[in-house]
């Protein structure tokens, strides 16, 4: 496609627009000006192109107007906050999302996975890992749109849903469930091995091998994000059971639909 050098907007504008590349193209999303200037002059020269936006507005215009393969997304921001604007693109967007933060809480990077980020950096850090951290999910998302092994399965049936894998698609009744690649990849991964105990390690490896996956324990998070859309209480989880020390176990039947 093709990148306008820069956005025409207000003078205090501060979203920049990388120039018409084949380059990865990135949108950083930072209020920290010194931060966004950093990271677009780095990874500028690490062969990718480069979009800043200070806040959500600019973010929201940005996608609007151009496409972009991966949005670096900062946690702790004025106005909407990162975790706010993840929820919303990703209400809308498969996009890939790295989110930054100055907090290195495992509960504050849990959350972030759960509402849908791809991997998570705590600041400060080296532009250099952010770097091979965006090649790494882009390779994740490469993969995930490659042609699939498991395209030319039938159609998978268990407890009222219809899994199709040439479509990637959940269907229970006349509804329509969007996976996303980490959901797909785990639901295939449980379809495939059902009433049999899977530890994170298993789980890991199926979906997609570990470089698929940031974190061990976003196989968690990545299950609770799964039952929220199979489970009907997902609190009380009937579907996909956790076993205490050993992992998970999908509990239904399946058959070809």
């Amino acid at each position: 496609m093709y990148i306008k050098k820069r956005l025409t907007a207000k003078k205090d504008s501060a979203v920049t627009i990388a120039s018409e590349s084949p380059k990865p193209h990135i949108l950083i999303v930072d209020d920290d000006a010194e931060i966004r200037d950093l990271l677009s002059r780095f990874l500028t020269k690490h062969d990718f192109r480069v979009t800043t936006a200070k806040d959500g507005r600019d973010m929201r215009q940005a996608m609007t107007d151009w496409s972009f393969d991966l949005l670096v997304l900062d946690l702790m921001m004025s106005g909407d906050d990162g975790l706010n604007l993840c929820r919303q693109v990703r209400a809308e967007s498969a996009i890939p999302i790295i989110m930054l933060t100055a907090m290195s809480e495992d509960v504050d990077r849990i959350i972030g996975l759960e509402v849908g980020a791809d991997d998570y950096m705590a600041k400060p850090f080296n532009p250099r890992e952010l770097a091979a951290r965006i090649k790494a999910v882009l390779r994740r998302t490469s993969a995930s749109s490659a042609p699939d092994p498991n395209d030319g399965l039938d159609k998978i049936g268990f407890a009222g849903f219809v899994l199709d894998p040439a479509t990637r698609m959940l269907q229970r009744g006349p509804e329509s469930i969007a996976l996303t690649a980490g959901e797909y990849d785990l639901l295939i991964a449980f379809v495939g091995h059902p009433r049999r105990v899977l530890n994170r390690d298993q789980l890991l490896d199926m979906a997609r091998g570990r470089a698929a996956i940031p974190f061990d324990r976003s196989i968690d998070v990545q299950v609770g994000r799964l039952r929220r859309k199979i489970e009907p209480d997902p609190k009380n989880p009937i579907l996909i059971k956790t076993v205490r020390g050993g992992g998970y176990v999908f509990t239904p039947e399946v058959a070809n639909a």
